[in-house]
C-alpha cells in the first residue's frame, strides 16, 4: 500500500467511496447526497492534509483533517474507504499515516476523530488503534433524528 497526497485527479474514484446516504454521513456530516466533486473538492481546498491510499493501483482510502491546532492537535476528517477495499487494512493503515502527518507537519500532540454512534466500523477501530473515548455528544442527523457523536483522541507523543 503507498500513502501519499492527494490530487484534484483522484477526486472522480473518492467521490463513489460512500454507497448509502447513512455512509456519506458518517464520514463527511455536511455534505448532501450524494456526494459530488464540488464538495470534496471544497473539502480539500479547505482542510489540510488531504492523502490517498493507494492499493494494487488503485486509490483505496482518502483522509484529511478538518481543524488542526499546530503544537495541540489535529483532528481526523472525511475519513472514507472504497467499498472493495474494506477489511484489508487500509483505513488502519491510512489513520497511522494521518497520525504521523499531524506529528510532522503540525508538531501535533495529539489525535481526534470523531464517530457516530450507528458506525460500527469506525467504533471498533479507534479503540484498536489506541484511541479513547472523550467524551459523546448529542447530534442530529438530516432527518431530525438523535445520534451521538463519540468523541476519540489519541496521544502522539512518543512512548518513553
Amino acid at each position: 500500500m503507498n500513502i501519499r497526497p492527494a490530487l484534484p485527479a483522484d477526486l472522480p474514484s473518492v467521490v463513489g467511496f460512500t454507497q448509502t446516504e447513512q455512509e456519506l454521513y458518517f464520514s463527511f456530516p455536511k455534505a448532501v447526497w450524494p456526494l459530488s466533486l464540488e464538495q470534496l473538492a471544497e473539502a480539500m481546498a479547505t482542510r489540510q492534509g488531504s492523502t490517498v491510499a493507494v492499493l494494487d493501483g488503485e486509490i483505496a482510502g482518502f483522509a484529511n483533517f478538518y481543524q488542526c491546532q499546530p503544537d495541540e492537535f489535529c483532528a481526523l476528517g472525511n475519513l472514507m474507504i472504497a467499498p472493495w477495499a474494506r477489511g484489508k487494512g487500509v483505513a488502519q493503515v491510512l489513520i497511522g499515516a494521518m497520525e504521523q502527518l499531524a506529528r510532522e507537519q503540525f508538531n501535533a500532540r495529539f489525535l481526534r476523530a470523531s464517530c457516530f454512534n450507528q458506525n460500527s466500523a469506525g467504533l471498533l477501530l479507534y479503540p484498536k488503534l489506541g484511541y479513547t473515548v472523550d467524551t459523546i455528544v448529542e447530534r442530529q442527523n438530516h432527518q431530525g433524528q438523535r445520534v451521538a457523536l463519540i468523541q476519540f483522541s489519541k496521544s502522539l507523543l512518543a512512548s518513553i
